[in-house]
């Protein structure tokens, strides 16, 4: 395994749940590693797969666990999602199956909603689900509307186990309109370079860390990151086997950046 000098690093891409956050309990270091980061003025960017929660709102939540992260700080597969729609067709118009932080992000974007003859079908997390919206989010992409989808994530965590996530949200239109929809969120490189561009990085000055190997770290690796896969979240020693490609470092979670940065000066 190779080793990372965080302090030559100038910029770090970091999932939120199972790296700073499981559902409403901080994880141990993460105070101290956002200090480390304000205090060597690194750039920093915590990116997630969950389109249901505004920027604002997820400062809002950081903020009940006692951290200050301002809202630019944040990046979300709902912000991927309209970026890309608004680069595709400015101005297009969407049928939309998620929550607050997927529509405002649509909206800001300048895209509107039809739920009559939209040009896009864009599928995120979120209560609003049914199979009333299932049933006219299918019937629309027969009439040629193009299927969207937030995230790739199949399932994501919960405090009493798993929910289906959007990748899982996604497959019943799929399969029923015989279509494949395309996905924003990690691991597409679309979402990590967009990341690297906010950051004001190239890929070698950067650094992703997340929990898990199918989107955190396969995302850092192709777009050519160094990664840390830390084992607070999802991922574990033994499911690190599972998969053909490594991280650059395995930690415990991100306090460990800390000490070994402090520890090499």
């Amino acid at each position: 395994m190779n080793t990372i000098d965080f302090n030559a690093k100038k910029g770090f891409i970091c999932d939120m749940d199972g790296v700073i956050y499981h559902g409403n309990v901080i994880l141990p270091g993460v105070k101290k590693f956002i200090k480390w980061l304000n205090d060597e003025h690194k750039s920093y960017l915590f990116l997630t797969n969950n389109s249901g929660l505004t920027p604002k709102e997820l400062n809002q939540k950081l903020a009940r666990l006692g951290l200050d992260v301002p809202e630019e700080h944040f990046y979300t597969s709902a912000l991927a999602t309209a970026a890309f729609l608004k680069e595709q067709a400015p101005g297009c118009s969407v049928y939309a199956i998620g929550e607050a932080g997927l529509l405002n992000a649509l909206y800001d974007a300048g895209l509107t909603m039809n739920d009559v003859n939209p040009d896009y079908v864009v599928v995120g997390e979120g209560k609003a689900y049914s199979l009333e919206t299932l049933t006219r989010a299918t019937n629309l992409v027969l009439a040629g509307a193009k299927l969207i989808g937030a995230n790739s994530d199949v399932s994501g965590p919960i405090e009493n186990g798993i929910a289906p996530a959007c990748r899982a949200l996604t497959a019943p239109i799929e399969m029923a309109a015989g279509t494949q929809a395309y996905f924003c969120g990690k691991p597409n490189p679309l979402m990590m370079r967009t990341g690297l561009r906010i950051l004001g990085c190239h890929s070698a000055e950067a650094v992703m860390v997340g929990d898990r190997m199918d989107t955190d770290v396969i995302s850092g690796m192709e777009s050519g990151m160094s990664t840390v896969l830390v084992l607070s979240g999802v991922s574990t020693q033994e499911t690190l086997r599972m998969f053909a490609y490594r991280p650059t470092m395995v930690l415990n979670g991100v306090g460990d950046i800390v000490r070994m940065a402090q520890g090499a000066k």
